[in-house]
């Protein structure tokens, strides 16, 4: 509708990206609007009566009252189809290369380019004939979106009925008809383009239990705080803790079929260095460039705040785009923090009433509908699907008491809590193993001892001999490691190879920036087996120095960088290495 069509739809305020609009009457809510004579995108969060206040996703710098505004009557929605995988768009879905290419370096105010490459052309291969009973979910047809992901082009929720037509396998756009399905409401097109409201969940048939970790490759949250395919896991941490770091890991090692990466409200460098680098990034399982799965959202600090706070709805519709296919998807929210101070700033400018340290009292259930958005279901079309959410919390100071980070650990169910002692003694990841939990051991259970038997029980025991080394550590600092008895001693031992050998990673080493499972598990066995080992010796009074002395425990420190993920045979062999010396150490000690 148009301004004249509105009857004189204008602005009559501004405060910064928050708008009031009159000649609103009958608009809906997260109804979009072009704001100006450029045509800046808005979206409709409060009415009264024939105003409306709108929340504007541009810079809104010389914006003033009387500027036309034009209403569209839809919400903001989404383009969904194949072309998303290895672009790289704002908080609002506009793409970032083709306005880069209109723009320049600087985007302009109210530049505007489609989400998909319209004219592009894909191969399709038709999965339906005519007279075939199709229903809602079911793949119409296959697309190669790229070499590492085969894009299912599904039949959109709500569409059910008797296929009229369908093309032969061919050439087509996002906007070709492919099928025409005869439906209760008429006849309905199929094509490769969906479009779908960011804040409105897809359906899908049921949810299910979590049965499977999400492997990273990291062993502190592999072995000690995984978390399932379909899991929430929250990653706190003051300035310099390594939060981004950590995601960049995560995004790529994890064995998620697709990354989608939101930078929300980083600063602009961090996200220049993730737009550097992940096209040059290697798939560690196939070779091919990470970005032939990996979508990349970038709304930094400097951008419109308004837009930062639609992003991560941006991103997570995404994913359960994709998650409708039957894939796993890992979503990476780098951070929840500048998205709520969005919100606060808003609600703010919305003349809100402020709840705890001025975010608004909405947050808990914001940020509930975020994280619920995640999880393993069963899709539309009966394909098993899941999204693994991973979001980093930045509290102001390390002050873990905030409202962000505590009402995040309300919603997810793994909690690595990045320690800024671990960050200052160049610890990484700075996860620390006494503060952190994840509630996936019996879901992921399963699947490690598959693997590697007995996971459970050796995960215990190595976090029990942490807790022990802790208790001793304080003792040692109040009275002094020399006064302790070996047999305490042995705990302070122990942690120290465990900190060095098995928590620390290097993300430089090529041996060590990706661990597989099979590997954690041989690493941690050894430790595992030194500590029994020289338990025993120590009971039986050898001194602790005859055992920190063998000569494979520099071998067993070096063996997260000196045998390779596929080196089993040889983490075997020092394994049986260690057996042997032991037990020397043993006859040594009783003669």
């Amino acid at each position: 509708m148009s301004s004249a069509d509105g009857g004189g739809t204008v602005v009559t305020r501004v405060s910064g990206p928050v708008v009031t609009v009159k000649g609103m009457g009958g608009s809906a809510m997260y109804e979009v609007v072009r704001v100006g004579e450029l045509g800046l995108v808005g979206e409709v969060v409060r009415q009264h009566g024939d105003s409306a206040t709108v929340q504007v996703y541009e810079d809104t710098s010389m914006l003033k009252p009387g500027a036309p505004v034009e209403r569209t009557g839809a919400p903001l929605s989404l383009w969904l189809g194949p072309g998303l995988i290895g672009n790289i768009y704002d908080g609002v879905q506009r793409p970032l290369p083709a306005l880069q290419a209109l723009s320049g370096t600087w985007i302009k105010r109210g530049e505007k380019a489609d989400p998909l490459d319209t004219a592009r052309r894909w191969e399709f291969k038709p999965l339906l004939g005519a007279g075939q009973e199709v229903s809602e979910g079911q793949a119409a047809g296959l697309v190669p979106e790229t070499p590492l992901v085969e894009h299912k082009v599904l039949i959109p929720p709500g569409i059910s009925g008797k296929v009229l037509s369908a093309v032969p396998a061919g050439s087509y756009t996002i906007n070709d008809v492919l099928a025409v399905v005869e439906t209760a409401a008429g006849p309905a097109e199929i094509k490769m383009l969906q479009k779908w409201p960011v804040r409105r969940p897809r359906p899908a048939r049921e949810r299910r239990r979590v049965d499977g970790p999400l492997v990273t490759g990291q062993r502190i949250i592999d072995t000690f705080f995984p978390i399932g395919k379909g899991g929430c896991a929250c990653i706190p941490g003051g300035f310099g803790t390594g939060k981004t770091i950590t995601q960049h890991q995560l995004a790529k090692w994890s064995d998620a079929g697709i990354i989608i990466f939101i930078g929300c409200g980083e600063r602009g460098n961090e996200m220049t260095e993730v737009l550097r680098e992940f096209p040059r990034l290697k798939d560690p399982r196939t070779g091919r460039p990470l970005m032939e799965r990996t979508i990349l959202i970038a709304n930094t600090s400097n951008m419109p705040v308004a837009a930062r706070e639609v992003s991560i709805y941006t991103g997570i519709t995404m994913a359960e785009y994709y998650r409708d296919m039957g894939l796993d998807v890992a979503v990476f929210a780098d951070s929840t923090s500048r998205w709520a101070e969005a919100l606060r700033e808003m609600a703010a400018r919305l003349e809100e009433m402020p709840a705890e340290e001025g975010f608004p009292a909405s947050l808990p259930s914001r940020l509930a509908k975020f994280y619920e958005r995640g999880g393993a279901v069963t899709t539309l079309g009966g394909e098993r699907g899941s999204i693994s959410i991973v979001g980093a919390v930045s509290p102001p100071g390390g002050d873990f008491s905030e409202p962000v980070t505590q009402h995040t650990r309300r919603f997810t169910r793994v909690f690595w809590s990045l320690d800024t002692e671990l960050a200052n003694a160049r610890h990484y990841p700075a996860i620390n193993w006494l503060r952190s939990y994840s509630d996936y051991l019996d879901e992921v259970e399963p699947a490690w001892e598959k693997l590697s038997p007995g996971w459970r029980e050796l995960r215990a025991e190595a976090m029990a001999v942490m807790q022990r080394e802790e208790h001793c550590r304080q003792i040692a600092r109040l009275i002094g490691p020399d006064a302790l008895p070996d047999s305490q001693k042995l705990f302070l031992f122990i942690g120290g190879v465990m900190r060095d050998g098995f928590l620390a990673q290097s993300a430089y080493d090529e041996n060590d920036m990706f661990c597989p499972p099979a590997k954690q598990a041989a690493l941690l066995g050894l430790i595992m087996a030194l500590y029994r080992g020289g338990r025993d010796l120590v009971k039986a009074g050898v001194p602790l120095s005859a055992v920190s002395a063998l000569p494979c425990v520099p071998e067993i420190l070096r063996a997260r960088t000196g045998y390779a993920g596929d080196d089993l045979p040889g983490l075997a062999k020092l394994a049986a290495r260690l057996a042997e010396e032991l037990g020397a150490a043993a006859k040594k000690g009783a003669s």
